[in-house]
């Protein structure tokens, strides 16, 4: 009986030993539910791809948000430039109207006089009551004559003979003033030069 249980113990030792050196020396067991290696890189494409799908709409949604901010924003200045011009032009009517006023004064109150002195003396105080209007819209007239001909700022009209050494070159008369709006030259002036 003995000898009948030996060698069924050293079978079964044996299977027991080709059995742990399989598990020792073999491949890892495949795991039923483990991803094949194709699966796993699709899954991964997969989740990349939504990634940048939902990257890319979120640019497409800034881009068109900004589109439509700059639009508003071209719609508003537009407006506000034409606001400023309007009231630009209505301040200076505004300021200019006293004037207006004091011209028809004028002509009401010597439309029947001959003497020459009362109307050029109102003449001269409408036109320092404009002038000083004008000076406080930021209009400034400029001073030519005596000075060095500069193409930035005056127009040579002719040349005459200089009536003087100094004034060779140089300015000797002034046809029509140039004004200054701020610092912009906003008429440039027509002036004779001396040769």
């Amino acid at each position: 009986m003995a000898d009948d249980k030996t060698p069924q113990s050293n079978e079964s030792q044996f299977d027991q030993t080709d059995a742990a050196a399989d598990h020792v020396a073999g491949e890892l067991t495949e795991e039923p539910t483990a991803p094949e290696v194709g699966e796993v890189e699709g899954a991964t494409t997969a989740t990349t791809g939504s990634k940048t799908d939902a990257e890319l709409a979120d640019l497409k949604d800034k881009y068109l948000r900004l589109v439509a901010e700059f639009e508003n924003y071209k719609r508003r200045t537009t407006k506000e430039r034409a606001d400023l011009f309007k009231t630009a032009n209505q301040e200076l009517m505004v300021a200019l109207l006293p004037v207006l006023d004091d011209f028809d004064r004028a002509r009401h109150h010597t439309k029947d006089t001959e003497d020459a002195g009362t109307v050029r003396e109102s003449i001269d105080i409408i036109h320092n009551k404009l002038q000083k209007t004008l000076n406080q819209k930021g209009l400034a007239p400029m001073e030519a004559k005596g000075g060095a001909f500069d193409p930035d700022l005056h127009e040579a009209i002719t040349q005459i003979p200089a009536p003087s050494e100094d004034l060779k070159g140089k300015i000797v008369d002034e046809v029509e003033k140039g004004y200054y709006l701020g610092d912009k030259v906003i008429r440039h002036a027509k002036v004779v030069l001396g040769q």
